[in-house]
């Protein structure tokens, strides 16, 4: 099943989604101003070898194909997405995969649908949504070529921004990723609607809090953070370990933001062994 499914402008509830594969749900949510194509780039690799999952790659309100349909706030998003799921998943089992902003909600989806949500995978999790609340390292990277970067063009230097390593290959394959996955989710967005609620913290964040102790999900739990991150940082989500019993909590050095970049491997094998656990979790008769 493979098809994109065009929402109706008078259906505030329906949001577009892409649908690969048969077998049990995986609703993947992405990051703000992103879109569902955005997390397949770096899922399908994965998923499409393991059979068995309907991966559902959803476009959040003003992104992607799916109309803003006078979305306010954060809170409204997350409400957009629940009655997604009561119609799309129903009282159905389902594995949830958010990146960036689409964690902060999945951690808020996981916690109202713990009785139907078999597996978490957190990657680089918003964990405080204001800005000014978050531990932050500087920017240093870790292979400079002054060289390098000056001979590259200046409006290669404004797209890509800070880069991290500073090789032929790595500002390569960084370009690439930018024009062709990054760009054109952020032309498709509604930025007249998204960048006022972006600039407002009271509407950049949701009404109740993730940090408390009735917010524990007891199901595998994958938590991928960049060391080198300058969006999110990691140190923030140290305290998902206490709130996710079963977690997998990895920091990987070399990655920032935009994990995975070059190294896809250990991304990879992450995954796999998250689905690993998933699948041990399912065939338990005592939970």
């Amino acid at each position: 099943m493979d098809h994109y499914e065009v929402p109706s402008n008078k259906m505030e509830s329906i949001l577009s989604a892409h649908e690969i594969g048969e077998g049990l749900s995986v609703l993947i949510i992405h990051g703000w101003q992103m879109d569902g194509k955005v997390e397949e780039a770096d899922f399908e690799p994965i998923f499409n070898k393991t059979p068995g999952l309907r991966r559902i790659y959803v476009d959040l309100p003003g992104m992607g194909t799916t109309p803003a349909n006078n979305v306010k706030d954060l809170e409204d998003i997350y409400h957009r997405l629940v009655r997604f799921i009561d119609s799309r998943l129903g009282k159905s089992s389902f594995l949830l995969v958010g990146s960036s902003c689409g964690a902060y909600l999945a951690r808020a989806i996981a916690h109202k649908y713990i009785q139907q949500v078999d597996g978490l995978l957190l990657r680089v999790p918003l964990i405080e949504p204001k800005d000014s609340m978050r531990d932050l390292d500087a920017f240093k990277p870790l292979v400079a070529n002054e060289q390098l970067m000056s001979n590259i063009p200046v409006e290669d230097r404004t797209l890509l921004g800070n880069v991290l390593v500073q090789t032929p290959a790595y500002v390569k394959t960084m370009k690439a990723k930018y024009e062709e996955i990054y760009l054109p989710a952020v032309k498709a967005g509604d930025n007249e609607v998204l960048g006022p609620i972006r600039a407002d913290p009271d509407r950049y964040q949701l009404s109740s809090s993730l940090h408390n102790e009735s917010a524990k999900f007891f199901a595998p739990t994958l938590v991928i953070c960049g060391r080198q991150d300058e969006s999110v940082g990691y140190r923030d989500s140290l305290r998902l370990l206490e709130l996710y019993p079963r977690s997998t909590y990895v920091v990987l050095d070399r990655a920032t933001h935009g994990l995975p970049l070059d190294d896809t491997g250990v991304f990879e094998a992450l995954v796999r062994d998250w689905i690993i656990r998933v699948d041990e979790w399912r065939g338990r008769t005592d939970r």
